[in-house]
């Protein structure tokens, strides 16, 4: 425990911490922004739209979250360069970097599992609410933003929050494509020290403390958008 002591504050623990975090955040939001315009997309009334979000949702949910990130770090194998040719290119290596590769390879994962979840959230409002807010005139997009949206949040927030302290857990995979995040970094130390029992504890405990710190702000998120709803 001294040992654990020691370690659990160290400036390249705390460092890790900072990255799964931030691209626990990052991530997330750009699956939840994939997951709305998918849910949105499946929902249409045109065929093409709706494939497109269907064959998305198979993709990336019938793949392993570690072969996509695998996948995404080595895009340089297949596409050298990134750009307009003859115009503006870069090096894919220097894009591609862990940080990036990460963030495309769960956030976009991440989309796939949102879009039923926000699809679900749509199709918990009642019809009437769509044909009411036709009858007076909105739009399909102004409809979706004022009226579907509001409602259905009341349904998406609990699972949402679920899989946004899930992504905070799923970030360790990035430690495959050198991604510095708390494992990875924990990783690092023990592999100098050989101190590996003590080192996967700090792991856990902060592990532990962002779930811990998550978990009240998901309830009161639900209870905010639970206001007016029978019994609350």
């Amino acid at each position: 425990w001294r040992v654990v002591g020691q370690f659990l504050t160290a400036p390249v623990i705390l460092s890790g911490l900072v990255n799964t975090v931030v691209m626990s955040v990052a991530a997330m939001a750009l699956g939840i922004v994939l997951g709305v315009v998918a849910a949105v997309m499946r929902m249409a009334a045109n065929p093409v739209l709706q494939g497109v979000a269907i064959g998305y949702a198979w993709l990336f949910r019938g793949t392993p979250v570690i072969l996509q990130l695998l996948l995404w770090y080595n895009l340089a194998l297949v596409f050298p360069v990134l750009g307009i040719p003859s115009v503006w290119t870069v090096p894919t290596v220097e894009v591609m970097t862990p940080a990036v590769a990460a963030l495309l390879g769960l956030g976009i994962n991440q989309g796939a599992y949102t879009s039923e979840v926000m699809r679900a959230g749509m199709l918990s409002v009642d019809a009437g609410q769509y044909e009411a807010a036709k009858s007076i005139g909105m739009t399909r997009l102004r409809a979706l933003r004022r009226i579907v949206f509001p409602q259905a949040m009341r349904v998406v927030i609990p699972p949402l929050g679920n899989e946004f302290i899930g992504m905070v857990k799923l970030t360790l995979l990035a430690s495959v494509i050198q991604f510095t995040e708390i494992l990875h970094n924990a990783q690092n130390i023990y592999y100098a020290n050989s101190r590996v029992i003590e080192l996967l504890i700090v792991a856990a405990i902060w592990y532990l403390a962002v779930v811990s710190v998550l978990t009240p702000l998901q309830m009161l998120l639900e209870r905010r958008f639970a206001r007016g709803a029978a019994g609350r």
